[in-house]
């Protein structure tokens, strides 16, 4: 159960359309937004909150019930929402997609948990021509993934500083695709180039030199894994969702929504390149978690168990 379809091309549905991929080869996978009553032995439901209807009727049936916690779950609605938490109160096994993840839950919940890192294939890092810093943030523009940070720190960096941002994603919010536009257009060193096919966004990664990411909420996001399977460092915001995949010490985060500490520690990979290669060992430490054959030997020992 994924609470978006293909159409949103968002993290979920990424995550629902891999792991079907993964597991068909052993077990006969429905993908769905809402529950249909069609035959089933055991449920993943991506979302406490939003895949509830389908959890309860599911789980009325006495079989097998694994529930995936997203980063709108773990930091916004399980504090307040009765349906994630009665979702939760359900589940025979809880997934979330980081580790850090699990600090944010209550011991009894913990003890039904497990981490499922995401994947992606490795892609050769390909590096550009050119003497500027190349970086390229890739996430829809609405409230969540923070692009008025990324904004403000572009005005923060001298014009004469050799830096420059791709900006992918759909524009979502009207008023956020508006400021993004206004900033490409009184400086060419801001690029926004809306929404491309993966492959594409994927492409861009690997010929950059940091992704930026500065999310205020992340339940574990497939853009930092990609760019980490394409040998691109990241510079994050200093957030739960981005502390489990990078790891707590990680070098490269700032204050989420502090757009000066975002411009400073720009500046400082661009004049630093031990800085540079700081940043890119610690991503190479972090790879092995996300390789495709550990989430798929993940998702298959999570089934075998409920299934048992």
């Amino acid at each position: 159960m994924t609470p978006y379809a293909r159409e949103a091309n968002n993290g979920n549905w990424r995550t629902s359309e891999r792991w079907a991929r993964m597991l068909r080869d052993r077990y006969r996978i429905i993908v769905q937004t809402r529950w249909d009553g069609s035959r089933a032995d055991a449920m993943i439901a991506l979302h406490a909150r939003r895949s509830a209807a389908s959890i309860v009727a599911f789980r009325a049936l006495g079989r097998p019930l694994a529930v995936v916690l997203t980063g709108t779950d773990l930091y916004k609605d399980l504090p307040a929402s009765a349906e994630a938490i009665a979702s939760v109160g359900m589940a025979d096994r809880l997934v979330v997609l980081q580790e850090d993840a699990l600090n944010f839950l209550k011991p009894k919940w913990r003890e039904k948990c497990e981490v499922i890192y995401q994947s992606a294939q490795a892609v050769r890092h390909r590096g550009h021509a050119g003497s500027f810093l190349e970086c390229v943030a890739v996430g829809h523009l609405r409230a969540e993934k923070d692009p008025l940070t990324l904004l403000r720190a572009v005005a923060e960096i001298p014009r004469d500083v050799p830096i420059r941002i791709r900006h992918i994603g759909a524009p979502l919010d009207p008023a956020l695709e508006a400021a993004a536009r206004e900033t490409a257009r009184m400086d060419a060193r801001y690029r926004y180039v809306g929404a491309l096919p993966h492959g594409l966004a994927r492409a861009a990664m690997a010929r950059a030199d940091l992704l930026v990411h500065p999310s205020i909420m992340e339940g574990g996001a497939n853009v930092v894994i990609e760019a980490i399977a394409s040998g691109t460092p990241v510079i994050a915001s200093h957030v739960s969702g981005n502390i489990g995949l990078l790891g707590a010490a990680y070098p490269g985060y700032f204050e989420s929504g502090d757009a000066k500490a975002l411009a400073e520690a720009l500046q400082r990979a661009q004049a630093e390149a031990p800085y540079r290669r700081a940043l890119a060992r610690e991503c190479a430490k972090r790879k092995p978690l996300f390789r495709p054959a550990a989430e798929q030997r993940s998702l298959r020992n999570l089934l075998a168990r409920m299934l048992a």
